[in-house]
């Protein structure tokens, strides 16, 4: 006879009434089902039964829904916000998945099994018994140009992407260069266009060949799409005009990095107050206390 704990028998060990980590087993299992099919098709929307959560549409639903159905209580979360693991958004997720499930937390990136992440992927390398979870709120990457969902989805069974070609060459006739910053579309294994989630273009570059899962969540679009380890993953470009990361004006204040995504705190430091602008921090938090602490 099996020792396993029953998902009675944890809801009851941590005090629970409800459903253990807050879903129902069938909508868990119907999730995990999703996941399945996504990581046997890399880049591909999968449908699956989203729920209602204590979050809006749009901020979050998704991912939270894909890390709770595969949460246990021998797993450490950890929850980011544009690589902030304090904001509001990401404490209140992080405390909603750690009450529901008896899992530890986490803001230590290292520390972590599984890693739900808006806008940003973790600028420390995860390894292979890692998640990563990204919350997606458009999962459709030819929605800008393709507003019929039907005919988006013939364009995805065809692997017929014109539509998205002749936009990226307008944006460079016209601009010179890609309007779309965050969510750049990708090709996953050279054949299926994927949206990334709104990561910016440093992460789009980094988002191919990892050693991990890396698993999406659209709540709103109850859609979810998955990207099995070393899996192949380049911007939509053209030959001669390849993506360029962003650059930031300044090294980090905190940790002087030169090579991280940065951005401006906004006045969270005396300095911002006396120079007027606020000076160029790393995005991820975690990454910049790690250097600080081993230069």
């Amino acid at each position: 006879m099996s020792d396993a704990p029953t998902v009675a028998s944890l809801a009851a060990e941590h005090g629970q009434s409800e459903a253990y980590a807050y879903l129902d087993e069938r909508t868990k299992r119907n999730v995990r089902r999703a996941l399945l099919k996504a990581l046997a098709i890399p880049g591909w929307q999968i449908p699956f039964d989203s729920r209602e959560m204590p979050v809006a549409r749009g901020w979050g639903s998704g991912g939270l829904q894909v890390t709770l159905s595969l949460v246990g209580p021998t797993d450490t979360v950890k929850v980011i916000d544009q690589g902030d693991d304090s904001s509001a958004n990401a404490s209140s997720m992080r405390s909603l998945i750690s009450r529901t499930s008896g899992c530890a937390e986490t803001t230590v990136t290292e520390e972590a099994t599984i890693i739900q992440s808006r806008h940003r992927i973790p600028e420390i390398p995860l390894r292979g018994d890692q998640v990563l979870v990204l919350q997606v709120p458009h999962p459709e990457p030819l929605r800008r140009v393709v507003t019929n969902d039907a005919v988006a989805l013939e364009h995805h069974a065809e692997r017929d992407y014109t539509p998205a070609w002749l936009d990226l060459y307008d944006d460079e006739a016209r601009h010179g260069a890609p309007r779309t910053g965050a969510d750049y579309p990708v090709l996953v294994e050279g054949t299926t266009l994927m949206s990334p989630s709104p990561i910016p273009r440093y992460d789009v570059l980094r988002l191919g060949n990892r050693p991990h899962a890396t698993l999406l969540g659209a709540g709103r679009r109850a859609r979810v799409a998955a990207l099995p380890p070393f899996t192949s993953v380049e911007p939509l470009v053209f030959d001669d005009r390849p993506l360029l990361a962003e650059s930031a004006a300044e090294p980090c204040i905190r940790c002087g990095s030169i090579d991280s995504y940065r951005v401006q705190s906004g006045g969270r430091y005396q300095l911002a107050a006396e120079a007027g602008n606020g000076p160029w921090c790393c995005s991820d938090v975690d990454a910049c206390r790690t250097r600080r602490n081993d230069p």
